[in-house]
């Protein structure tokens, strides 16, 4: 085997555990893990599970380089959610205190405003700034591919022609979020929008759709982008989703086949089993595949 494929790979990890299933996955792989685990959102298990662990602040990208560079890792990966809002807190630049590279990275945002803040916008930023300087990121999926759904019923019944129209419209409306890069999930009832997910994240958006739909029975669609980048930002859900799907009253998830990361799938279809939540994994041009015979005919 080439020596190179045996050099370590680069964890950039944010929130919640994808970060560690991807890093398990790497390490049985035969490769080390530098990790560069964000504060106020890695979990601490990364550095027992990690070669070596540098904790960063949402501001310190050269400190995330040098800490690849020190240990020779030229590949890297992104995994685990960034709480964006966090960006409009007040003192926000005093608290994470951007060094030199990251201001250079975005200076275009944070400097001269000419730019915008979307999610693709900041992450190709930080692609092409650490490939400029010798590290190349991958997609997380690289490394476990297994973690991509499979199209099909993933728990659940035959969804009924009533609950298909509603996947048809949710789909239109949450394919057109992500190419504007707003924001991958909605909630919908009855071919009727409840909410559309923004920088407050999937959970929130669901939430809010609870509150605004009491009798529940609503269905969430979660898609990857028109223009997905699988080098970051994609859409991922575990238990916690389902969670609070339960707790504000949604019946049924619908997700984009081989292009949505789901975590634990034994947990999860426990859970839906459990919750008779319904979980169906789609994509655009075989959605008829889930219609009654006689529809489908």
């Amino acid at each position: 085997m080439n020596a190179s494929n045996l050099s370590p790979v680069g964890l950039l990890a944010g929130w919640g555990n994808l970060p560690i299933v991807v890093a398990q996955a790497i390490k049985r792989s035969g490769r080390g893990v530098v990790c560069a685990a964000v504060k106020d959102h890695a979990d601490p298990i990364l550095e027992e599970l990690c070669d070596a662990t540098v904790w960063v602040g949402l501001g310190q990208l050269g400190k995330v380089k040098r800490h690849y560079q020190k240990h020779n890792a030229t590949e890297a990966t992104m995994a685990g959610k960034i709480h964006k809002i966090r960006l409009f807190d007040r003192g926000v630049l005093w608290k994470h205190r951007p060094d030199w590279f990251c201001l250079k990275t975005f200076a275009p945002q944070i400097l001269w405003g000419t730019k915008d803040r979307k999610d693709d916008t900041l992450l190709l930023a930080i692609v092409n700034a650490f490939a400029n300087n010798g590290i190349t990121f991958l997609p997380a999926t690289d490394y476990a591919p297994e973690l991509l759904v499979n199209f099909g019923i993933i728990a659940g019944p035959q969804p009924s022609g009533k609950l298909l129209r509603d996947i048809q419209f949710g789909w239109e409306m949450a394919k057109e979020l992500g190419r504007l890069d707003v924001g991958q999930s909605v909630a919908v009832k009855n071919q009727a929008v409840l909410a559309l997910e923004a920088i407050e994240g999937t959970d929130a958006c669901i939430q809010r759709a609870g509150s605004l739909c009491k009798a529940g029975g609503f269905t969430v669609v979660k898609v990857a982008k028109p223009q997905q980048d699988m080098r970051f930002d994609v859409p991922t859900i575990g238990v916690g989703t389902l969670q609070t799907m339960v707790d504000a009253g949604a019946s049924t998830l619908v997700l984009e086949a081989e292009k949505t990361i789901l975590l634990d799938e034994p947990a999860v279809l426990e859970f839906a089993k459990n919750h008779r939540l319904s979980i169906l994994a789609v994509s655009e041009d075989r959605l008829t595949e889930f219609a009654p015979s006689s529809e489908a005919a």
